[in-house]
């Protein structure tokens, strides 16, 4: 068992700090902006609560963080009230937040100048695999530090593997989105495609998920978009938040993400329907608008 610190529970956050009290067995602080949130999940998993991230912190072997966007990470990070303020040399700090690989090598040299452990490791597997204790989880960080906080990840996750140096999470994060942003427009043209030709799309889908185009998203999302269901899952505004980050690294890398900035443009414009927190398959609906 270990002192662990969790900072952000939102709906990613909540279960996966549930998840390191109750299946990890470890001693739990939880901290929160709202702070009813973190005394409704007090409450619910036997945990304590912190008045800041830096007393949530404080004695923690692991402190993990799981917020919105860079600013937020460097918010509940930094200063005064900052998980770094709190934590004790030696601990280890693990970011689930998906943010930029930049912020990672950032928050890595500051948690260095205080002899604390840093790994960037976002996570894939949505609320879903949160809830289940299902996540993937791609981090990046050194060898020796990934070792020791890995037991830990687990707690979480089906999958916790380490990609490389800090930032390589993150980095892997992208690849992530990328491919997920390319088969989600392709399984909503496909449905709307069929639809258009009056074919029987839970047929169509039993036969070709079994084939080389089947996909997670074809299985676990098919049926809810050909009812024109949005209302849960991983929502379009996070969506184009990651892909946002995934293009503004490729302008730096030199890489060429046509189809990618393409996927970002359609998001865009199911925003526009006000589908902002519709899950991400709602591509469909755009096709479908009259």
């Amino acid at each position: 068992m270990a002192k662990v610190a969790f900072i952000g529970l939102g709906v990613m956050g909540f279960p996966m700090a549930g998840h390191l009290k109750e299946k990890g067995g470890h001693e739990v602080t939880v901290y929160n902006r709202t702070a009813a949130k973190a005394d409704d999940w007090a409450k619910k998993f036997g945990g304590k609560t912190g008045a800041t991230p830096a007393e949530a912190a404080k004695d923690a072997d692991f402190v993990f963080i799981c917020v919105g966007n860079d600013d937020d990470l460097r918010s509940v990070t930094l200063g005064e009230t900052g998980v770094l303020a709190g934590m004790k040399s030696g601990a280890i700090l693990i970011d689930n937040t998906t943010a930029s690989a930049d912020v990672a090598r950032e928050l890595a040299d500051a948690a260095a100048a205080k002899s604390i452990g840093f790994i960037d490791a976002p996570v894939s597997g949505g609320q879903a695999g949160a809830e289940n204790g299902v996540l993937t989880v791609m981090c990046g960080g050194d060898q020796s530090t990934f070792d020791t906080a890995k037991p830990v990840i687990d707690a979480f996750a089906r999958m916790v593997g380490l990609m490389g140096p800090v930032g390589s999470g993150q980095l892997t994060k992208m690849m992530n989105q990328i491919c997920i942003a390319g088969i989600v427009q392709g399984l909503a043209e496909s449905i709307h495609f069929g639809k258009q030709a009056g074919l029987d799309i839970e047929k169509v889908v039993d036969v070709i998920s079994k084939g080389a185009a089947g996909s997670w998203q074809m299985e676990a999302r098919h049926k809810t978009m050909n009812e024109g269901k949005y209302d849960f899952g991983f929502a379009v505004d996070w969506m184009r938040k990651d892909l946002g980050i995934v293009l503004e690294e490729a302008r730096n890398n030199g890489a060429k993400l046509p189809l990618t900035a393409l996927v970002d443009q359609f998001y865009g414009d199911v925003q526009a329907l006000g589908g902002n927190r519709w899950d991400t398959s709602s591509l469909l609906a755009r096709l479908e608008r009259k």
